[in-house]
């Protein structure tokens, strides 16, 4: 008998030894990033292309009205439809530039592919984000590529009297969403320097 519970005493002191017992408060390995599951590519992509659909027909429906009946007051002394072109980025930044800009666009949607498909992050709203901002990175390339590298704009505000905000387009504005939106996630995603573990009694 006392052989019998000798072994067993040595048989569950062996398998406790492969196999140390969780303390309390101690934290499980971290789990490896996962690839976007189907519901992240639906959101990203469906955002991506319908915002890019969006931003060409928008472009063209605009300069074809406005070229047919002169600049569109849309609401008086504050928003008008105009028909204009930039060879530069926003606020007119590098005129001139078109290969600077392209490499720079490419660069920014490699960037953006390469945080959405590896960068861990599965927020709803870092996704709608991304695909904002490759939608309008997008609309906008196309432009520099297909129209003699110059950029549509035909959304004209007035911020003062007399004083315009620089005209700008529906790609413009996907990517100012989206990095509004990137900066909204960042307040509401949890850094690994404020988890705690559960207090000890």
């Amino acid at each position: 008998m006392s052989n019998i519970q000798a072994t067993s005493d040595n048989s569950q002191s062996r398998y406790i030894g492969t196999s140390p017992e969780r303390k309390r408060g101690d934290k499980p390995a971290a789990a490896g990033k996962r690839l976007p599951g189907a519901g992240e590519h639906l959101i990203f992509w469906f955002i991506a292309v319908i915002g890019l659909g969006l931003d060409l027909f928008t472009k063209s429906a605009a300069f074809r009205y406005v070229g047919l009946h002169g600049d569109i007051t849309v609401v008086k002394g504050f928003l008008s439809l105009v028909a204009v072109t930039n060879d530069g980025a926003a606020f007119n930044l590098f005129a001139g530039k078109e290969l600077f800009l392209i490499l720079i666009s490419f660069i920014a949607l490699l960037i953006i592919l390469g945080v959405f498909f590896f960068g861990g992050s599965r927020s709803i709203l870092v996704n709608v984000s991304m695909g904002l901002l490759a939608a309008g990175i997008c609309g906008n390339l196309y432009d520099r590529f297909f129209n003699d590298g110059l950029v549509r704009d035909f959304i004209d505000v007035v911020i003062w009297p007399q004083k315009h905000w620089p005209a700008f387009n529906v790609a413009d504005s996907m990517l100012c969403i989206g990095v509004g939106l990137i900066l909204v996630s960042s307040f509401f995603t949890e850094k690994p320097c404020q988890k705690h573990g559960p207090r000890q009694k």
